[in-house]
């Protein structure tokens, strides 16, 4: 256990932002150890002989003749180089030897690091060496799981493959979470329209306009207004926004549970209508089937959502009565229409993207053994090519679910659906900075999330991928 960890040390030594965050983590252990290494080097100071057993390896290298012979080598290389250059470059004696002390220096320190009585007594102490050596020790091991217990965790993060990946990524969204803010904010700032005279209109009198930036802090410089965005995005209080002053946060999570469950809906939909047609237009191309699929899709892609959703309000709403024409949420049947409505657009992607990448796999040589193997059709489609061809599949999927996560307010609008979509759009032209910060933040993390996960697939999917992330 105290091998593993030591050598899950020395690893996560050698990444500079990973060694911060070990400092951070672990600073009690930290301390402690540069306390004892500050001892221990100072007293190495007194007691250091480096100096005395590189003088006797020279002399061995002189009295062997290896220094000769290395001074030699050296002088026949830079004739040669000098002949074959056709070339003088300043003096000749002075460059040899110049390039046989860079040698020679070399091959001292190489015989040195194999001295025995060197490495015993005189290697060089580091701090990472000295916390090791006290790692070893139960008490202090004890002492620093107590007082660092943060640092064992990034420990146990960076021993597993993916949970250093993900962490890694995470870290990373941290940092784009903060970009989006400072550019949003921003351009938000440098907006020519005044949210105190959209709310207030435009017959407010200048002392309600002031007082109105007053209490929501318009009438801060710049600086402190981004300072402001920042500790909001850091504590997870983003404010309250200038029309209705509700609660950002709280808006935005009463919101979220109704665009999750139209996203699901509509994915359900695409995903039932899609992969099945893809895959039987791919093992069946340019067959009937395969003419009429793609017409369909064709027309998927091209079909505004705003007008699909009119034409089913209108036939299964208006003329048929059998569907509402708006959300509620006690209602399920009312989540039908737009899911059609959104995964119609989906499905069409998705079973293009199955089509074309089951056509690439099923041509592969080793379908061909699979089904020179004797296996059925249906085995060999479902189990051997599906499962290389979805990597394409996974991709697409992953990116419209994060895109349809951040909400669709095309469709929300149509079928009077109260998410997130709708409410970011509609308190722009305000515009509502609060409101619309946290929107853009929260589909920047819907975003990061959904290609996090659907990079974590792909190592399920192909052993290759999930190779190279171990050795990431």
């Amino acid at each position: 256990m105290k091998k593993k960890m030591t050598n899950i040390l020395d690893r996560i030594f050698k990444k500079p932002l990973y060694r911060v965050f070990l400092f951070l983590l672990g600073l009690p252990t930290f301390l402690v150890s540069f306390i004892v290494y500050c001892a221990r080097k100072s007293s190495y100071a007194k007691t250091d002989k480096t100096s005395e057993i590189r003088a006797r390896i020279l002399a061995e290298l002189e009295k062997s003749g290896e220094k000769q012979a290395l001074y030699n080598e050296t002088r026949m290389f830079l004739e040669n180089k000098r002949a074959f250059f056709k070339k003088e470059s300043g003096d000749f004696e002075k460059n040899v030897q110049r390039e046989f002390e860079k040698e020679l220096n070399k091959l001292v320190e190489r015989r040195l690091q194999e001295d025995e009585e060197y490495k015993k007594n005189y290697r060089p102490i580091t701090l990472l060496g000295v916390m090791k050596d006290l790692l070893q020790n139960n008490a202090f091991l004890v002492f620093s799981i107590i007082t660092s217990l943060p640092m064992y965790l990034l420990l146990l993060i960076y021993s597993n493959p993916y949970a250093k990946y993900i962490f890694e990524r995470l870290v990373m969204m941290i940092f784009v979470l903060f970009g989006v803010v400072f550019l949003v904010f921003t351009i938000l700032y440098m907006s020519p329209m005044d949210p105190a005279v959209n709310i207030l209109g435009q017959t407010a009198t200048q002392e309600q306009i002031v007082e109105f930036n007053r209490v929501y802090g318009l009438d801060q410089p710049y600086i402190v207004r981004l300072f402001e965005a920042f500790k909001g995005l850091v504590t997870l209080d983003m404010g309250r926004s200038y029309a209705g002053n509700e609660v950002v946060m709280e808006a935005i999570s009463r919101k979220f549970p109704v665009t999750l469950q139209v996203t699901f809906a509509s994915l359900a939909v695409a995903l039932i209508l899609a992969i099945p047609s893809g895959i039987i237009s791919a093992v069946k191309p340019y067959s009937t089937f395969d003419y009429v699929f793609m017409l369909i899709a064709l027309l998927g892609l091209s079909i505004p959502n705003f007008w699909l959703g009119l034409v089913l309000i209108l036939n299964f709403s208006i003329n048929l009565h059998w569907l509402p024409a708006t959300y509620s949420a006690t209602d399920w049947t009312t989540l039908i229409m737009p899911a059609i409505v959104l995964g119609t657009a989906l499905s069409a992607s998705v079973a293009r993207m199955t089509r074309s990448s089951m056509l690439e796999v099923i041509n592969q040589d080793y379908i061909t053994t699979a089904k020179a193997k004797g296996l059925s059709s249906k085995r060999v489609i479902l189990k051997h090519a599906l499962g290389n061809a979805m990597i394409p599949i996974v991709t697409v999927v992953g990116l419209q679910f994060g895109g349809m996560l951040g909400g669709s307010a095309v469709t929300e609008k149509v079928f009077n659906i109260n998410g997130i979509g709708s409410y970011i759009v509609d308190k722009q032209f305000i515009p509502d900075i609060p409101v619309v910060l946290t929107g853009v933040v929260y589909v920047s993390v819907v975003i990061s999330l959904a290609n996090l996960v659907v990079d974590i697939l792909y190592a399920f999917l192909d052993p290759r991928i999930k190779s190279k992330m171990k050795n990431y």
